[in-house]
């Protein structure tokens, strides 16, 4: 057997929990890393528990009943796992609330001023207010991805580092025109964000007429969640609930999900936007032109497949 085959079925010791105390809380960095680190220490920058043989996985690795490491079996989407080519490792901290990672190919986390970056773009917004709840997230973002952090420097933007939760149940009510969450999956401490006690809160801080856009996992994966979301959205926003999504290929299965909902109020019409989306205000003299997004990407969001609406009945009323 060659030497790379060997160094193959290593890496999967590692991933069956057989390297590897299963009552260890340290993640193991894989044995074939750890040989490769020995014999060129340049590859230093190639080492973590995530990454074998240079291509990432986001893990969630557990201990079944047997005491064995189960890795890659993130509960959002079973038996599946979504990996990337490595470069280096730029960056490698642990914070307060996660593991802050920079890959020479994407950040893992959130926080990292996207979303900021696009509303910004809108010269018609007068304030913006964004909660996060990791600082570190935040100022590495800064560090490596200065383009698109840029948005924490526009001077509309208040910076509130803490719980979103906790944030939203102090505002005032009906402050805001607009809400967008763009959370973690719903695992562990972020469950309530997907909860009707959320969906309650984030409705009594918008006014009448106002827009919620709140994250709503894979049409792939989470027909299940997606109608438990809707349901509870239908519920409490009596404007309109409508469910939409976009191909986002460092997502699984390629693809991400939203629902859009207003308040009751002045109608809003999610599918014909006010303003034109290609003419975009001083876009060009400030690169800020849209490499995806048109007005027709923005009317196909709203096109669901068969499969979908069959699943989630919801979506054919």
């Amino acid at each position: 057997m060659g030497e790379d085959a060997g160094r193959g079925l290593e890496c999967q010791k590692i991933m069956d929990g057989k390297g590897n105390n299963g009552n260890s809380s340290q993640k193991a960095i894989p044995s074939c890393c750890l040989k490769a680190r020995a014999s060129a220490p340049e590859l230093e920058a190639k080492c973590h528990s995530t990454v074998v043989s240079g291509w990432f996985s986001e893990s969630q690795s557990s201990s079944d009943k047997a005491g064995k490491m189960v890795y890659f079996n993130n509960p959002m989407w079973p038996g599946e796992a979504h990996s990337l080519k490595v470069e280096s490792i730029l960056y490698k901290a642990s914070s307060d609330y996660q593991e802050v990672l920079v890959f020479e190919v994407l950040v893992v986390g959130g926080g990292d001023g996207g979303v900021l970056a696009e509303i910004s773009r809108h010269s018609s917004v007068e304030h913006i207010d964004i909660c996060e709840i990791d600082r570190m997230v935040i100022e590495v973002s800064k560090k490596f991805f200065p383009e698109l952090a840029a948005g924490f420097e526009d001077p509309r933007v208040c910076l509130h580092v803490g719980d979103a939760v906790e944030f939203l149940r102090n505002v005032p009510e009906g402050k805001y025109d607009v809400i967008i969450v763009d959370s973690s999956d719903p695992v562990g401490p972020a469950q309530e964000l997907v909860e009707k006690p959320f969906f309650d809160t984030l409705a009594r801080a918008l006014r009448p007429g106002g827009v919620l856009c709140n994250m709503a996992e894979s049409m792939w994966l989470h027909t299940h969640l997606i109608d438990d979301m809707i349901s509870i959205c239908r519920e409490i926003f009596k404007g309109s609930v409508h469910y939409a999504w976009a191909s986002v290929p460092t997502y699984p299965s390629g693809v991400i999900g939203f629902l859009i909902c207003s308040t009751e109020g002045p109608a809003v019409d999610f599918l014909n936007p006010i303003n034109p989306i290609e003419k975009l205000e001083g876009a060009h003299q400030h690169k800020r032109e849209l490499r995806y997004y048109n007005s027709q990407m923005h009317k196909a969001a709203f096109s669901l497949p068969s499969f979908l609406k069959r699943e989630v009945r919801l979506l054919c009323d």
